[in-house]
């Protein structure tokens, strides 16, 4: 069975010594570096996983084509004040890492990256957002069960994303939980602008998505977990003391419709895929 096919039939694949331990630590170290820089105002950006609920600030809406910083919902006390310094603080980075830094442009366009996408027929693939997540050791929040595409819409359904495990991944820590064969269902909901402002979760389906039968996907630094868009996958908070760091990124076929109601705003000419 080829990859394509592999992938198809799954909704996944997992892809072990993808990247070499080195290059995770260098992209591990950029975003420590890209903290370090980062001039909190005092007015953080709290992402939570439940977007149906949030209110969305303009921080956040306009994070497309920026390098900006999501805190953990419980990384502050009851006097606003941080509960521990602020890189261990933060939920993620995102969401234009690859177009607007060197070390996760190289990163998110290696050889081979190009050569899996070819493998995958991604030739028409762009890459469209990109996300350092954080999951600190006993602080990591839990990521409900979502399907990507719901989150970067197309028509028809496109979105395919890559996830790289910096760290290990383990049911400990919060490693990513799926189904085989999961993706063949229906796309439940899609998270969108409100023509009065703010964001809502257009509802397309109102049968929950369900984790039965979903299996842990355990891997070791360095792997790529390749998710189709209507995969539901989910992760459990990391009461662990080890961190899980990964890096994703999200990819839409450029000749697909990618409607103006999406919440992530990027001019589509501009976007470029692996090569």
């Amino acid at each position: 069975m080829t990859l394509l096919e592999k992938f198809n039939n799954d909704g996944f694949l997992v892809i072990e010594n993808f990247y070499t331990p080195e290059q995770c630590d260098a992209v591990m170290q950029r975003g420590e570096e890209l903290a370090a820089g980062y001039n909190f105002d005092g007015h953080p950006s709290v992402f939570q996983t439940n977007e149906q609920t949030r209110t969305s600030d303009d921080y956040f809406m306009n994070s497309g084509g920026n390098i900006s910083f999501f805190f953990e919902k419980d990384a502050f006390d009851e006097n606003g004040k941080l509960k521990n310094d602020l890189f261990h603080s933060l939920n993620k980075v995102g969401h234009a890492l690859h177009d607007l830094d060197p070390v996760f442009d190289a990163f998110s366009r290696s050889p081979q990256l190009k050569e899996l996408s070819t493998e995958l027929n991604l030739n028409n693939h762009v890459i469209i957002q990109s996300m350092l997540i954080l999951k600190h050791a006993k602080i990591g929040g839990v990521v409900d069960v979502h399907q990507d595409a719901a989150f970067l819409y197309t028509e028809p359904h496109s979105c395919i994303g890559l996830w790289f495990a910096l760290e290990d991944a383990t049911i400990e820590n919060g490693c990513m939980w799926a189904k085989p064969g999961g993706h063949q269902t229906s796309l439940r909901s899609w998270f969108r602008k409100k023509e009065t402002g703010g964001t809502e979760m257009h509802i397309f389906d109102p049968e929950p998505l369900s984790t039965e039968d979903m299996i842990p996907m355990e891997v070791k630094k360095g792997a790529c977990i390749v998710l189709h868009g209507l995969l539901p996958h989910y992760s459990l908070p990391n009461t662990s003391g080890k961190s899980r760091q990964a890096y994703a990124i999200h990819t839409i076929d450029r000749h697909a419709k990618y409607p103006e109601e999406n919440w992530l705003s990027r001019d589509m000419s501009t976007l470029e895929g692996f090569n």
